[in-house]
Formats: structure tokens, C-alpha cells, sequence
């Protein structure tokens, strides 16, 4: 892969701009911040900010210079830091560093979704079952994990040539985990299929969970087998949550050529149980995510889903750290029943940023969380996600980070 010397000359020059960001004393600050909060110190809360889908609106592809698709993918990334870092107001971190991942290749698990998209490009998907009977369950196949190390010297060449000599070019393996098995299955059976099957088809739930539960146990033995983990305690965003700067992490007894699973964040959601009972959602797939959970160092779980009436099963989880906190949960219920056990990381609502942005609405709404949370000594990390979009108005977003960083800091 060639890089021409023109888009090779913007992208050292965006390098340059993101690394003097990262020495900032600001930068230093923040990470100290983060790291204080993950241990679980009294800090004033934390506020992170992903732009997601909006980024599209504040960064459109006419911004971008580069010619070539690669070299601007990768100035879409280096421009977002540079944002970020200019605009927002929140407690994001910028590191002097560029991640190479490691190719990693999987066979799959023998059968993949197939979806109805919509005409939207934002659009919804609607499921097409590929799993329509418990026999179809025999279809499925446990991945076999393989690493291209050729491929991978050639990334990492690549970047170290490019900017080696502005960033630190790290290379990093799996250092993203987290897992999702109703989200899995129902990608295979449909959600609606996947819903009725609790009540009429219990045992084909059950068996389902039981098959992915050791999949994922069979992957992970493979990932650390052939040394494929990474440490995530650094600016990695754990799933749904914040980054992962802590001193908790590596463990003790910990090599740095062989990473283990204590050493990790890991994460757990089922979002797809959130219409369904306590009771159920602990039934079907809460135990086996609490299995898969137990290796690892730290723990998060949730996403978007309301679990307030779920939190006595939750807070049983190994290395429990963080527990998300969505949109639509009671955030006093929360509050009480989470106090300063584990990270209490709030989502607050998105659709803020769209319609009739109202500034003194929103600091409310921020400031009373911050309230409640602060009461029950709670350690509070608020978290803006799921902002596909802001109608073309960005500054929404510094406006917003402004609001949030004031509700904080007050």
C-alpha cells in the first residue's frame, strides 16, 4: 500500500498537530483524572464525548484533503483528535500514538445474518431468520482464531515509515472485548423469533446461550494460546463507557510478552432483554455473561437498555467496575442502589442535540444527575453516545461539553 507523497506530507503535518495536543498540560491532567476515577478515588465526575454518527456533520469528507481512500481514512481519524481537542469541552484524551491491530482472522460461526436494510443509509434493519428450528442450532461452529503475521508487519511498517518518527506506533492485538449473546443470536433467529422462544421454546434459548457462552470461552483460550491479547488500561473506550487508564491493571504476576485476561476491561450487554423480566434476563443470559465475565481483571455491563430493576443480579458481577446507566433509567433508583460500590456511568439523553436545542434545559437536566449522584456518593461518569446526528449544527457539541463541564465542576 502506497501512500503519494503529496497525502503522505498532510497526514506528518496532522501527526505533528495531534502529538503537540498530546503534550499539553491539559492532556496530562486528564489522564490523571481518568485513571483517579477508574480507581475508584474521589474525583469530581468525568465527561466523555464520541460524536458516532454525527461526525459526518461536524467533519464531512469535503474537509478532508488526502486523495487517496487509505490516506484519507486515515486523516478522518487524525482530524477527529484534532477536533476534538479544539472543540470539545469534555475530559477526552489525546495520545501521541497511532494503533496498529494486528490481523486477526476468524472462520466464523458457520452461519451469518441476513438482514432487510432500509432505503435509509440511517436506517433500521429488520431480521431474516437463517435459525428457524432447534436443529438449525447444529449449524453453528465454534471460530477457529488465526493471526497474519505478514500482514501485520506490513501495517505496522507502514505507519512507522509514515509518521514513526511524530507518533509512537504501538502494536496492539484483542484489546477490544466485550460480549453480546442475545445480540448474536437474535442477529440469527430475529428478535420477535428470539422473544416468543422464552416463553414457547425455552429450551432452544438455553441451548443457544450455552453453545455461544462456550464459543467465546474456546476463543478466548485461542486469543491467549497464541498471544494475541493486548492491555486496555490506557485510552482504549471500554464498549459503552469512558477510557481505561487505572493502576489496578495489569495485575500482579503480570509478563509484559504475554498479556492475560486479568489483566483486561471486559464488558456484558444484553439490550435486547430490556422488555423482558428481571427474572428472565437473568435466566436466559445474565448467568452465562457472568461466566464469561470471571476472568477478567475489571468488569463493565449494560448499555442502553434501563436495568434499574436489574441492578441486584448486576452488581453480582466478578471485578464489577462500571455499570451503565441509559437514558430511560431511574437515575435516583440507581443512585441508591449503586452508591460508591462501582462506577455509576450515565448516558444521558442524545436527543438533546437535535430539535430545539435548549441550553437552560439541559444544564438542568445534567446538573440534577449530578445532584443525585453526588448525595449517594457515587462516583459519576457521564457518557454522550448515540449522537447520529445534530442537524448540521456542531456547535451543539462545544455548546453541550461547555454545559456539561460546568454541571461538574460546580
Amino acid at each position: 500500500m502506497n501512500i503519494s507523497s503529496e497525502d503522505r506530507k498532510i497526514l506528518r503535518e496532522l501527526a505533528q498537530r495531534v502529538a503537540e495536543i498530546a503534550a499539553m498540560p491539559l492532556m496530562a491532567e486528564r489522564r490523571d483524572l481518568w485513571r483517579r476515577h477508574n480507581n475508584m478515588e474521589q474525583v469530581r465526575p468525568v465527561v466523555y464525548v464520541e460524536p458516532e454518527g454525527a461526525w459526518g456533520e461536524l467533519l464531512p469528507d469535503q474537509a478532508l484533503l488526502c486523495r487517496e481512500q487509505t490516506a484519507r481514512e486515515i486523516e478522518r481519524d487524525l482530524r477527529r483528535r484534532i477536533y476534538m481537542a479544539e472543540h470539545f469541552a469534555s475530559d477526552n484524551v489525546i495520545e501521541k500514538e497511532w494503533i496498529v491491530r494486528k490481523v486477526i482472522n476468524s472462520s466464523g460461526w458457520g452461519l451469518e445474518p441476513h438482514r432487510t436494510h432500509s432505503e435509509n443509509s440511517r436506517g433500521a434493519y429488520g431480521f431474516s431468520p437463517v435459525i428457524e428450528t432447534p436443529s438449525d442450532l447444529k449449524k453453528l461452529r465454534i471460530p477457529e482464531i488465526s493471526h497474519d503475521e505478514t500482514a501485520t508487519r506490513e501495517q505496522l511498517e507502514l505507519f512507522q515509515s509514515l509518521f514513526g518518527d511524530i507518533l509512537t506506533i504501538r502494536l496492539k492485538g484483542v484489546y477490544w472485548l466485550s460480549y453480546h449473546l442475545m445480540n448474536q443470536f437474535s442477529a440469527l433467529r430475529g428478535l420477535q423469533e428470539l422473544l416468543m422462544d422464552m416463553i414457547e421454546n425455552p429450551g432452544m434459548v438455553h441451548d443457544a446461550m450455552a453453545f455461544l457462552e462456550e464459543g467465546h470461552r474456546q476463543i478466548l483460550r485461542q486469543y491467549v494460546d497464541q498471544n494475541l491479547l493486548s492491555l486496555n488500561n490506557d485510552n482504549t473506550a471500554i464498549y459503552t463507557s469512558g477510557y481505561g487508564y487505572t493502576d489496578e491493571l495489569p495485575k500482579p504476576g503480570y509478563e509484559p510478552n504475554q498479556v492475560r485476561p486479568e489483566d483486561m476491561w471486559c464488558w456484558a450487554e444484553a439490550q435486547e432483554m430490556t422488555v423482558v423480566s428481571p427474572a428472565m434476563h437473568e435466566e436466559f443470559v445474565f448467568t452465562h455473561e457472568k461466566r464469561l465475565l470471571e476472568p477478567f481483571g475489571l468488569n463493565g455491563y449494560g448499555c442502553c437498555d434501563d436495568l434499574t430493576k436489574k441492578l441486584d443480579f448486576v452488581l453480582s458481577v466478578p471485578n464489577l467496575r462500571r455499570v451503565s446507566v441509559s437514558p430511560w433509567a431511574d437515575v435516583e433508583l440507581c443512585a441508591e442502589r449503586i452508591k460508591g460500590n462501582v462506577i455509576f456511568m450515565w448516558k444521558p439523553q442524545p436527543a438533546h442535540l437535535v430539535g430545539n436545542f435548549n441550553k437552560s434545559n439541559i444544564q438542568s437536566y445534567l446538573r440534577r444527575t449530578v445532584e443525585v449522584t453526588r448525595a449517594q456518593g457515587c462516583s459519576l461518569e457521564i457518557v454522550l453516545l448515540d449522537t447520529h446526528t445534530c442537524e448540521y449544527h456542531p456547535e451543539r457539541f462545544d455548546e453541550w461539553t461547555m454545559i456539561a463541564h460546568q454541571a461538574v465542576t460546580n
